[in-house]
Order: C-alpha cells, then sequence, then structure tokens
C-alpha cells in the first residue's frame, strides 16, 4: 500500500486497523468503479481494466465528503421536527430539499413514513440490474 506524502490534503484522520487511514474500503471502491466502467463506456468499448491507485483514495475522499455533508442536512431536518433522533424521512428531506442532492431524488422517495416491515423499501427505489442484501451491499 502507498503511503501518504506529507503535502498530501487528501489523507486526514487516523489510520485505524480495519480501513487504514481512509474511511471507505478502497478495494470495495475500486470493485465498484471496475464493476461501472465495464459497461463498454471507454474509447475501445472493453471498460477500465485498471485503476491507478490514486484515484481510489479520491473516491473515497468524495464519498466521505458527500456523507457528511447529507447527514449535516438530514440532521438539519431533524432538528426542524424538533426531535434528536434522525430517521429516514430527514434523510428524504434533505435530499429534497438541497439542490446540492438533486442527483438523489430518483433513488430516494420519502412515503410519509409506511415503510413495511423492512423498514427500507420507502426509501430505496429499486436499482434496476442490482440486488440489496440484508446487509444493505450492493451484489
Amino acid at each position: 500500500m502507498r503511503l501518504a506524502r506529507p503535502y498530501s490534503g487528501v489523507f486526514r484522520g487516523g489510520a485505524t486497523a480495519r480501513t487504514g487511514p481512509h474511511a471507505m474500503p478502497l478495494a470495495r471502491i475500486k470493485k465498484i468503479m471496475k464493476r461501472s466502467a465495464g459497461d463498454g463506456s471507454g474509447a475501445d468499448g472493453a471498460g477500465a481494466r485498471m485503476i491507478s491507485v490514486e484515484a481510489p483514495v479520491v473516491f473515497s475522499r468524495a464519498c466521505e465528503l458527500l456523507v457528511a455533508e447529507l447527514t449535516r442536512a438530514a440532521w438539519a431536518a431533524t432538528l426542524e421536527g424538533k426531535r434528536r433522533t434522525m430517521h429516514r424521512e430527514d434523510v428524504a428531506q434533505a435530499v429534497r430539499d438541497t439542490d446540492l442532492f438533486d442527483f438523489l431524488v430518483d433513488v430516494v422517495k420519502d412515503d410519509g413514513g409506511d415503510a413495511g416491515a423492512g423498514g427500507r423499501e420507502g426509501l430505496l427505489a429499486p436499482v434496476p440490474g442490482r440486488h440489496v442484501d440484508d446487509d444493505g451491499a450492493l451484489d
């Protein structure tokens, strides 16, 4: 594994035994990148076979920033509701009310709190060609 250089602004935070200096697992990000690029959208039609070491690190940091900003917006929605527990409706409201998250409107929907037994059916719309496991991981 490549070590962070002292002048790099991408690397922040401490190292943990499970993920290293990154909050998101780099191998999983790389796997998703390869699968996403495998649709033949490359210039030669073959998709991405090789991904540089730095690309998953940048994606990891971008994911961290996205989750942090979405959490801040959802927490603001929670406080508007005079509650101290964040619910899925707060995340849906944050996506609806924040222009930054317009790309998530098709994925997140608010059905008024009736999510069924599983609790996720109302929040996550089905994505064609993808399956979400019970633990929330895409296969």
